[in-house]
């Protein structure tokens, strides 16, 4: 299949089949005569395969080392397990970060009237964080 029937089906866009090729995630694809890209069923799957491990939120490295343990069939599953584990701790560290900042976010839009006043807490939060030019060390 070409590079448009790769993409449609593995649910990727032709520019990422490309980008991951040339940083070494999909093997180099095989070329027609008039020099176009040709994917095989092999390709698609791993192609699939990154997709999936991409919408889970794994970093391209992560990704990268997925790959090596679902090629190498003499794998440990306890090292697969363990790169879910610790890309399980990230996201819960994301999760946190988040809801503090939902919450925050939420408090001020309680506390702000929204009607016709100028008088804004949301404003005024944000304008807290502003340094003066002075006060600035960079």
């Amino acid at each position: 299949m070409n590079i448009g029937q790769a993409a449609k089906s593995s649910g990727l866009s032709a520019k990422m089949i490309r980008h991951y090729e040339s940083i070494g995630l999909l093997g180099p694809a095989t070329r027609s005569e008039s020099g176009y890209r040709l994917y095989g069923r092999n390709d698609l799957h791993t192609l699939v395969f990154i997709r999936r491990s991409r919408d889970l939120g794994f970093s391209l490295d992560e990704v990268s080392r997925l790959l090596a343990l679902w090629l190498d069939r003499t794998r440990a599953s306890a090292e697969v397990k363990s790169l879910a584990a610790k890309h399980i701790a990230v996201l819960d560290r994301k999760i946190d970060e988040l809801t503090g900042l939902r919450e925050t976010l939420l408090n001020l839009v309680n506390h702000c009237h929204g009607d016709h006043r100028p008088d804004c807490p949301i404003l005024e939060d944000l304008e807290a964080g502003i340094v003066s030019p002075r006060e600035r060390t960079d």
